[in-house]
């Protein structure tokens, strides 16, 4: 253990004798200065592709090109819109998705389906369009089930049509 002891002491003391405060400071100084410059690296933004697409139409109308997938009450025709609740209710953190291709720019899109919870249903601009619709396999894979139980009321009211983004193409 002698021995070892002995090394240590020997390469801290050379350590000490070679190196100084100016040094830790500068080497300290570089690696800041070096840190700040990663964001200036060129990076590949996903924001810089189309955020939102171009649409026309009727929100209220169940041939609106969103609803391709939908099933429930239009919260367009209830006090809300196509991407928000009507005041009174609250979106279910659970949801089931659609591809729907956008008339206007001919791509597809992968849409968000959000029930509107917390009060009674709307009972306005009912729609069940299952475009695309497989087979039933899996009851919690299908437009049917209430997506309100992952909210704080189990209550439906109406259904949202929210663009996630663009689809993958074939």
């Amino acid at each position: 253990m002698k021995f070892l002891d002995q090394l240590f002491e020997k390469k801290a003391r050379s350590l000490a004798q070679t190196s100084g405060r100016r040094g830790l400071l500068k080497g300290l100084g570089a690696a800041l200065v070096g840190a700040s410059s990663i964001p200036l690296l060129p990076v590949a933004r996903a924001s810089e592709g189309p955020s939102m697409p171009k649409e026309f139409g009727d929100e209220g109308s169940c041939d609106y090109w969103r609803y391709c997938a939908v099933d429930g009450f239009l919260c367009a025709c209830c006090g809300g819109s196509t991407n928000s609740c009507p005041p009174g209710t609250e979106m279910s953190p659970i949801t089931w998705i659609g591809t729907c291709t956008n008339p206007v720019d001919g791509r597809n899109y992968v849409i968000s389906y959000n029930d509107c919870c917390g009060k009674t249903q709307c009972n306005s601009c009912l729609c069940q369009r299952d475009e695309g619709d497989r087979p039933l396999y899996r009851s919690d894979k299908s437009n049917d089930v209430n997506w309100c139980l992952g909210a704080s009321s189990s209550v439906y009211h109406c259904s949202t049509a929210i663009v996630v983004g663009i689809a993958f193409e074939k």
